[in-house]
């Protein structure tokens, strides 16, 4: 894991964000490592240093510090220490965490530890009109695998590992957003492949700047894009399928798109990491 130690607990009012005293630092030791603060209770966002769901490592000079906003999307807790190597709530049984660069940081995805945490609005909800909020078929188009979790979290990895071929798209409009994502997404909202809401300019530039396709004289090649992975809100959210659609009709393969059909509600029902998006 990346040591980068107590740049985030060098001041009083960083200390005091994590629940850390001086005289706290100054009775720790390298037996520490590998201990987490799970710090829930967020008011406001969070500061230059912390970035995600109020969890980071333990401080000293051999500790490391991994922490991303919260979402105000998670319940409150108390203050708890947990050990990383021992978590109670493991993703799967040889998968404890990973580890996500995020908004220039690093962010540790790992399920909520607190058995008494209950998912929070608006995930929680599961009456919504239809239309527009129906519920989606497993297989959304032909080629195109549908993933889970652990799947997710295995492109999350490659990207982590520096992998440059795969792209992790929050696919939502920006209010969405706002409430969290997973951690390493882009926001490619659904509009922007829409030629309703995008120019043919706007669209060609997506294509590729950002997925790796080339165009000359009119004819595009798709050869060396990437793999894209898309999620939303959920099995009853229409905006990654929109993409998805909209990408198969410019003529990107296939096999080259994944979707997480389950979505922000899944993953909050799970437990799983959310962070602000990296440039709010």
């Amino acid at each position: 894991m990346t040591n980068t130690t107590s740049r985030f607990t060098s001041s009083p009012r960083q200390r005091r964000r994590f629940g850390l005293s001086a005289a706290g630092l100054a009775g720790a030791s390298d037996s520490d490592i590998g201990w987490i603060l799970a710090h829930g209770r967020q008011k406001g966002r969070a500061g230059r240093g912390a970035r995600h769901k109020g969890l980071g490592f333990a401080p000293l000079s051999a500790l490391v510090l991994a922490l991303a906003a919260s979402a105000s999307f998670a319940a409150d807790t108390d203050e708890d220490v947990f050990d990383l190597q021992n978590l109670s709530v493991k993703i799967a049984e040889d998968l404890p965490y990973i580890e996500m660069p995020h908004g220039g940081g690093t962010v540790t995805v790992l399920r909520y530890q607190d058995p008494s945490h209950r998912i929070v609005p608006p995930y929680d909800k599961t009456g919504r009109p239809c239309p527009p909020y129906c519920v989606q078929p497993m297989q959304i188009a032909p080629g195109v695998e549908t993933i889970g979790e652990l799947e997710m979290l295995d492109y999350m990895q490659r990207i982590a590992d520096g992998d440059p071929s795969v792209l992790l798209i929050d696919s939502r409009t920006a209010e969405w957003v706002a409430r969290g994502t997973i951690p390493g997404a882009v926001n490619i909202p659904y509009k922007r492949l829409d030629p309703a809401f995008a120019s043919p300019e706007q669209i060609t530039e997506l294509l590729t700047l950002e997925f790796g396709a080339a165009s000359a004289d009119g004819i595009w090649s798709f050869d060396a894009v990437k793999t894209l992975v898309f999620f939303c809100n959920g099995a009853w959210c229409g905006q990654s399928p929109t993409n998805i659609k909209a990408l198969l009709g410019f003529g990107y393969p296939a096999h080259r798109i994944k979707w997480y059909r389950g979505g922000m509600q899944a993953w909050e029902s799970l437990g799983l990491t959310t962070v602000r998006p990296a440039d709010s």
